[in-house]
């Protein structure tokens, strides 16, 4: 019988104030997704799919690595949409055999008293069907040790976004005008409760 593990996780953080809005960056969703990852991490497979080798995992004695296609792509507005089209797990045939990964975010600019922000959340939920002798373990244990480690991997996801997308926004305008800074007022970015 399948074991289902689930986490979610939320962002909202300001924006700095440049030349060009955020929303025009969002629009260009392979920059969030390099953003997101390291290049050795990510193929792009089309224009809205990529295909992120994550890094391997331990799950109690279990040691493996998921690959995820995923379909990102941004509305006119910029708010941006990642969802999981498909996942393998190399290194243990069994559990490939028996996995199901469902990921769905959402990250979107939102202005309040003339700041902007970016808010967001991800949900990730794993179905498996563990191997004897996991599957004799305490359900608590599983449990709780699964859901600790999809918490983690959208905990990493978070963190790294927060330092490398506001970075790469900076970049990309700087890229774009030569100048990124409005002379009105620079924000720095930090994490901020909406």
């Amino acid at each position: 019988m399948p074991t289902r593990f689930a986490a979610s996780q939320s962002v909202e953080m300001a924006v700095p104030e440049l030349v060009v809005p955020i929303q025009h960056y969002l629009r260009q969703p392979q920059r969030l997704v390099n953003a997101l990852t390291g290049a050795s991490q990510i193929e792009s497979l089309s224009e809205e799919r990529y295909r992120l080798k994550m890094r391997s995992l331990n799950f109690m004695t279990l040691s493996f690595q998921p690959t995820v296609d995923l379909k990102v792509w941004s509305e006119s507005g910029g708010t941006i949409h990642l969802k999981s089209m498909g996942c393998e797990i190399r290194g243990i045939e069994y559990i490939n055999q028996r996995f199901a990964l469902n990921l769905v975010g959402k990250l979107s600019p939102i202005s309040l008293n003339g700041q902007t922000y970016l808010k967001g959340r991800a949900d990730l939920e794993v179905s498996v069907e563990l191997p004897p002798p996991l599957s004799f373990a305490p359900t608590s244990l599983i449990e709780t040790t699964g859901n600790g480690l999809l918490r983690s991997v959208l905990l990493t996801i978070k963190q790294r976004l927060m330092h490398q997308l506001i970075a790469d926004y900076r970049h990309w305008v700087q890229a774009e005008t030569g100048n990124p800074e409005r002379t009105s007022r620079t924000i720095v970015p930090a994490e901020t409760p909406l």
